[in-house]
């Protein structure tokens, strides 16, 4: 792994890893937030198209990438919704968790991953693994009905949502000639129709066509974009490869789940915080094990 590999390998890491953040602390309803966040990701697509001189793929592969976009937007607003209940702090190492695993099922009975019997052993370990470790990070030493309450409805909002973030990566592996470079944009483009379409149907009771904080999530739409845009380039052959590069990019649910803690004050106790970044170290981990299982 060369060093620019790595810089590039360590973007998804800075853009994943702060998104969530960021779009907490310029507030808002889930609707501002998905609004602005998928405003600011189109408009970085849309720069990228124009300066790389990419064709907008047709046809079939334009829906793919479009529904693909669709789905993430999907998955998204259910976690701004949980942002809500029980802070990003807690949702983001579950849903992270979530998505480990349902891409790791996906490419196991779908794509044909995991060829050995040995390596399904290893890889359905892993995933109970994740989910320990997933657990850990959402333990709460003091207890109260409405917090377990909260983070029940959280759990649940966010294993609906993990059903979009499905389809953002499942979609695209329908086409056999779609590669990531070609499929952002429109990608992109699918996942602001849907935060549009959603917050029309809200725009009584919070019209984020005319809030400032809609359109100061723009700035979180950027670092989603980048996020994206720089794992598609660290996943190639010739940079850090998948696994690699995946396993990188996940390690951005650590940087999401501190900065949270420490610039959103979502605070933990002591012990709180202990088994938490043990559950983020075996998470990484984990996740590290069925990306090379591949």
């Amino acid at each position: 792994m060369n060093a620019v590999a790595l810089l590039i390998g360590l973007g998804p890491v800075l853009g994943w890893g702060l998104y969530p953040t960021i779009a907490s602390l310029f507030g808002g309803k889930p609707t501002n937030q998905i609004y602005g966040s998928t405003l600011g990701t189109l408009i970085f697509a849309a720069i990228f198209l124009l300066i790389s001189g990419n064709s907008i793929p047709t046809g079939m592969d334009f829906a793919l990438a479009l529904l693909s976009g669709a789905g993430w937007a999907f998955g998204q607003i259910m976690s701004f919704k949980a942002f809500e209940l029980v802070g990003s702090s807690r949702v983001m190492p579950i849903t992270t968790a979530l998505q480990l695993i349902v891409t790791a099922l996906w490419g196991v009975f779908a794509l044909g991953n995991w060829h050995s019997e040995s390596h399904r052993i290893i890889g359905f370990i892993a995933l109970i693994v994740i989910i320990i470790g997933a657990t850990m990070t959402a333990w709460q030493e003091h207890k109260d009905t409405k917090s377990s309450a909260d983070l029940k409805k959280a759990i649940g909002l966010l294993v609906i949502g993990v059903i979009g973030y499905w389809g953002y990566s499942a979609a695209p592996q329908a086409s056999s000639h779609l590669d990531g470079m070609h499929a952002f944009f429109p990608q992109a483009l699918g996942m602001f129709l849907v935060a549009v379409v959603y917050c029309l149907f809200h725009v009584k009771s919070n019209n984020v066509f005319a809030t400032k904080s809609s359109y100061l999530q723009i700035i979180s739409g950027f670092f989603f974009g980048f996020a994206a845009l720089t794992y598609l380039i660290s996943a190639e052959p010739k940079m850090n490869g998948l696994a690699t590069g995946f396993v990188l990019s996940q390690t951005s649910v650590v940087l999401a789940t501190l900065t949270s803690i420490y610039f959103l004050h979502q605070n933990k106790t002591k012990k709180e915080m202990v088994v938490t970044i043990i559950g983020l170290i075996i998470i990484i981990l984990a996740a590290a094990v069925t990306a090379f299982l591949n």
